[in-house]
């Protein structure tokens, strides 16, 4: 019976198996070298090619100093009735990309980068509740708009559209809120949604008094958002190219192409520039002080489409979602000129599903029985 050292191959033998192995695992490194770079210069590279197609839309960048706000803005050619666009919580005027040029036909489209987001700048102690940022948007739309306008907000921003038709009915002619968080956004109330664990990261930021980067600090602090709307494991990678790609295109917006959620990719390129005292105040509730939502509902006179997307409930109860239905009924059974449409699509429509965005304000804005626009003398 052969012994088992006469089961082995001679040593020259191993030896030349243990080089043809490490043959094989040097060019496997070498080609994963190669392929990372590779692909690390084409993320560093990317372009959003939305931003070419809104340019040729006629759309063009714009500062406006109003009140003690240097607002940021998009500005698209005048085709018609005004029409001003507010935002998501987190993102900024980008995130309307999609639908701009469609719009651009119709109306003479503002899409403003609202206090807290994108480069719209203000002093350091500017208050930050829905009373002082409605009353600065209202200056904004008399100042710069000039005329009453179509006004569409998404979330955060479909509460300032609130705030905008029941405190300044002259300016605002029709308005559509986007699956805004109607009651939820309210203290204690929102403690009991999804939406506050975002918040806490805004007020840990800001109570601590040392975050410096709010994009790297949001993506380590929520890695189980990231894991769920990416990948397992993602926030490591989307922080070794956010910063790759802050070093190759400084100054710029971060674009991850390979993030395919729209959502997702817009979100962290409107990280880039928050101010997490924005969601510090809807964690705290000072946001809504002086902004009670029953109150505002019942104020508006102008006629309102309330557009409400997917929601659902977690194992412990917590609503994942803007509103409930609940929510939703009962918001439209505070408005006098008011309709309700359920759509099937998460929070922000105008990403998710562009066309049939674009087709809903024009069905609404653009029916006749709205007022007509008032001609200018």
């Amino acid at each position: 019976m052969p012994s088992t050292t006469d089961a082995r191959p001679p040593r020259s033998r191993r030896t030349r198996i243990w080089t043809r192995i490490g043959s094989v695992v040097t060019v496997l490194a070498v080609t994963a070298g190669v392929a990372l770079v590779v692909f690390k210069r084409s993320v560093d590279s990317y372009v959003d090619p939305w931003i070419q197609k809104v340019a040729d839309a006629g759309y063009v960048e714009r500062n406006a100093q109003v009140n003690d706000v240097d607002f940021s803005y998009v500005e698209g050619p005048d085709n018609g009735t005004p029409l001003v666009l507010l935002h998501a919580q987190l993102m900024d005027w980008f995130d309307y990309s999609r639908v701009l040029p469609d719009l651009a036909g119709s109306y003479h489209v503002f899409v403003i980068d609202y206090q807290g987001h994108g480069r719209t700048t203000y002093p350091d102690d500017y208050p930050m509740t829905a009373d002082q940022i409605g009353t600065d948007l209202g200056a904004f739309l008399d100042e710069v708009v000039g005329q009453p306008a179509y006004v569409s907000g998404n979330s955060s921003g479909g509460l300032l559209t609130m705030w905008l038709a029941a405190n300044r009915p002259n300016l605002v002619r029709a308005v559509v809120l986007e699956d805004p968080p109607i009651f939820a956004a309210e203290y204690p109330r929102i403690m009991q949604t999804v939406a506050s664990k975002a918040f806490k990261s805004s007020y840990d930021a800001e109570k601590s008094g040392d975050v410096d980067d709010f994009l790297l600090y949001w993506l380590d602090y929520n890695t189980t958002f990231f894991d769920t709307y990416v990948f397992p494991g993602s926030a490591r990678v989307l922080t070794y190219f956010t910063t790759s790609y802050r070093e190759a295109n400084p100054g710029e917006p971060v674009e991850l192409s390979f993030v395919r959620n729209d959502t997702v990719r817009l979100l962290m390129r409107g990280l880039e520039s928050y101010d997490p005292r924005f969601g510090a105040a809807f964690y705290d509730g000072t946001w809504n002080d002086e902004f009670d939502h029953a109150v505002t509902l019942e104020k508006i006179s102008c006629p309102t489409l309330l557009l409400h997307a997917d929601y659902s409930w977690t194992d412990d109860g917590l609503l994942n979602g803007a509103m409930s239905e609940d929510d939703a009924q009962m918001a439209m059974s505070h408005l006098s000129d008011g309709t309700y449409l359920k759509v099937d699509s998460g929070h922000v429509v105008h990403l998710e599903r562009p066309h049939e965005f674009v087709d809903i304000l024009d069905s609404f804005f653009l029916a006749d029985r709205l007022p007509a626009a008032p001609r200018e003398q």
